[in-house]
């Protein structure tokens, strides 16, 4: 059975504390930071509290009496014929008064719902959809008619309204599958906000500018165009502009004439709001203060224009000062990392709401969210909204009337498995339709040097196993805080080690003295690489990251064999922070390191504190060949061409050997998915980018030394360190012959 981890109920406030404010409706719409809670109640009183990918926000208290429709659904309700017969305000100002007060208490609902959001039953279950929602599925007209009601939507217009409450944030980044309706929903929004708002101006972005037109043209408009005359302020120009939309008074109805016969001025005041798009660019919007800022396609902006780049000027457009006074709604599915990709997947990434600064934002300033396919994958979803996540044993029908008779987590799979001879396809399915974001940034299998197939066949596999794929995350620390006694791992989920396996408890800790200095007392139990970083600080704040890998060896202890069990890849506050944290790895696994002696700064460390047994000479040398700071400190240099071709070649075995799947139905032992797909990105060209492949590469160097042993020249003819490339078509990958 399927399990959904996009959403759950929490309760982090205390029911009494609840009833308490909900008495006095004392609960503020926007961020609470007693309780840090984003509250999207408008009435002053809270009920249940979801958490949607880290974010928790507080729905509206349920109130007694719920809307019911007789089919228990939602059903979008049927506008009054007499009043669908007036188009504006000046329509509704010559309807006969005694006719007028049959709708005032009708009109007032619809204003309510508008603001404080809608409760209706669906299936037995009482449901709630903010404002937003509400105007999308009752007066938002689609290329379809009127949108269904869906769950993933309803999450999604929830996180988007606690986006907009929360003074923090800039908006949202959504990260989305093919055909979920984002085109729809950002368009109703602009609509909805434009004709709330005076003096505001609203801007359409896309992957080129004809697709904002488009947009403009085909959603926003018609959407404005129907809404129906108590919500449609007075408007300039054409009844259906190609460039802008103006909520204005014309010129024209400043006249004498209308001046005269008694109309008063106020009567005719307009918001002064306007809805435009712009052609794509760096540029776009600079100088220009927004309201609102939609970024469609924001995946797919491709060379020159980038959509960081953008995102860094039009950022600005969107506050004064400190304070933030506009927000953006940015989605998209993402393409290939090289054709616009990589710069989503950085934004994406930078907008994690668990990573803040102290000012309470991510590093972009929006929340991201990623909706998996399942939930909003057409054809899968029953006549309640809810996704079929697993193949039904009863009559399940679609808002169509159609029968579902297979989940959607089958039917995916299904074409999964049908995609397998071509990579390439099947790499371009996964990114139009993820069930997780590895999916929807994977990128063409061209691009890799390693054996591409196998790499995502243990990414699949390993993403496949979930939580019970047996990694812990935590940190290292010296016992009682005292240096250079014993180490303990202790679980940590905010920690920056993710480990599979450790020692029994009488290796753990296995360090042998000689002559004063200490040595690794599991050397024969595997090794670890480790390519670090010496300066602390860097002028833009990010730098490179330190990484540290380890690997067992084949040997007769109790340990699996040629397994990565560790990996480290972060930077923490300073560099001796990550210098001792990596000396704690080393001591309680009894385990040598092979490091890049480029940066000495680490293995200077290990020499310091009577640790240098535990640095790795290079292999290739034999002692009296090394230099002077190689006998100090030992370390393998990065600089010579030998090296480089011999590190990716040890990589590249390993890849062949134990990764992906071994033997039908077998896969490997490779845990560690950011190393996986670091790989698969590496570029021997531009080394320094990937920190995790020169580390677990250094790894394997370690554990294998005897093969790049200087003396033993027969073995080493027997050792291809040239790099094959592969043509990664199909379900094998193929060496391409030169």
């Amino acid at each position: 059975m399927y399990t959904q981890t996009l959403c759950k109920t929490v309760d982090p406030i205390k029911k009494t504390t609840i009833t308490r404010m909900n008495r006095g409706k004392k609960w503020k719409y926007g961020y609470n930071k007693e309780h840090d809670i984003i509250v999207i109640s408008k009435t002053g009183e809270i009920g249940e509290i979801l958490e949607i990918q880290n974010l928790v926000v507080a729905l509206p208290k349920q109130p007694k009496e719920i809307y019911k429709h007789e089919d228990d659904m939602w059903v979008k309700q049927e506008y009054p014929k007499q009043l669908s017969r007036l188009k504006n305000i000046f329509d509704w100002r010559s309807y006969p008064d005694d006719q007028k007060d049959q709708w005032h208490d009708y009109i007032d609902e619809e204003f309510k719902r508008r603001e404080e959001g809608f409760w209706f039953t669906n299936n037995g279950e009482a449901i709630y959809i903010p404002g937003t929602h509400y105007m999308y599925l009752q007066w938002s007209k689609i290329d379809v008619g009127a949108p269904d009601f869906r769950e993933a939507n309803r999450l999604f217009f929830i996180f988007w309204e606690a986006c907009k409450s929360d003074k923090r944030c800039y908006g949202m980044c959504y990260l989305k599958n093919r055909r979920s309706g984002f085109s729809f929903m950002s368009s109703a929004e602009t609509v909805n906000l434009a004709t709330l708002d005076s003096d505001s101006r609203y801007g359409i972005l896309s992957k080129s500018g004809a697709d904002a037109k488009k947009m403009f043209t085909d959603k926003v408009v018609p959407i404005s165009v129907n809404y129906p005359f108590f919500f449609k302020p007075i408007q300039d120009g054409m009844d259906r502009p190609k460039t802008e939309l103006a909520f204005r008074v014309p010129a024209s109805r400043f006249t004498r004439k209308k001046i005269t016969s008694g109309e008063k001025l106020e009567d005719l005041a307009g918001l002064d709001t306007t809805i435009d798009w712009k052609n794509t660019g760096d540029n776009s919007y600079d100088g220009e203060k927004l309201a609102l800022l939609v970024h469609d396609e924001s995946g797919k902006w491709e060379r020159p224009d980038n959509i960081l780049n953008n995102w860094r000027v039009t950022k600005t457009c969107l506050r004064l000062g400190s304070r933030i006074i506009g927000k953006c709604m940015m989605g998209s599915t993402s393409n290939a990392l090289d054709k616009g990709g990589n710069n989503f997947k950085k934004l994406y990434n930078s907008s994690d709401v668990t990573e803040r600064n102290r000012n309470g934002q991510t590093k972009s300033g929006l929340y991201s969210l990623f909706i998996p396919m399942e939930w909003n994958y057409e054809g899968f979803i029953d006549q309640y909204g809810v996704p079929v996540f697993d193949t039904p044993d009863r009559d399940v029908i679609d808002p169509q009337g159609e029968l579902i008779d297979v989940g959607v987590i089958d039917n995916w799979q299904n074409e999964v498995d049908g995609l397998k001879d071509d990579q390439d396809a099947l790499n371009e399915f996964y990114r139009q339709f993820p069930r997780t974001t590895e999916h929807a940034f994977r990128d063409e299998s061209k691009n890799s040097i390693f054996n591409l197939v196998k790499l995502y066949q243990q990414i699949d596999y390993n993403e496949g196993l979930g939580n019970t794929l047996g990694l812990t995350t935590g940190n290292f620390q010296w016992v009682n805080g005292i240096k250079d006694t014993k180490v303990i791992f202790y679980p940590n989920p905010k920690g920056r080690f993710k480990v599979s396996w450790v020692p029994k408890m009488e290796l753990q800790n296995n360090v042998i003295i000689k002559q004063g200095i200490k040595y690794p007392g599991n050397e024969h139990m595997g090794a670890f690489g480790c390519d670090s970083y010496d300066i602390s600080g860097t002028v833009d704040g990010e730098g490179s990251k330190g990484a540290l890998h380890g690997l067992t060896k084949f040997s007769m202890e109790d340990s699996p064999p040629s397994s990565f069990f560790l990996e480290y890849i972060a930077r923490p506050q300073t560099a001796e922070i990550f210098f001792e944290d990596v000396l704690m790895a080393c001591i309680f696994y009894g385990m040598p390191i092979l490091c890049e002696n480029n940066k000495p700064r680490l293995l200077y460390h290990f020499r310091r504190r009577g640790y240098r047994g535990f640095s790795m000479n290079r292999p290739d040398k034999v002692w009296n060949k090394l230099s002077v700071t190689e006998k100090e400190i030992g370390g393998i240099p990065n600089s010579s061409e030998d090296i480089k071709q011999a590190h990716a070649a040890a990589i590249e075995m390993y890849i062949q050997e134990k990764v992906g799947e071994i033997t039908e139905g077998n896969f490997g032992d490779m845990y560690f998915n950011e190393t996986l797909n670091d790989w698969s990105k590496f570029d021997i060209n531009k080394r320094t980018k990937f920190d995790a492949t020169i580390s677990s590469g250094l790894a394997i160097m370690a554990c294998n030394r005897h093969l790049y042993a200087p003396n033993v020249k027969v073995e080493r003819t027997k050792v291809d360190i040239s790099i094959s490339r592969y043509n990664n078509k199909g379900s094998n990958s193929t060496i391409i012959k030169h």
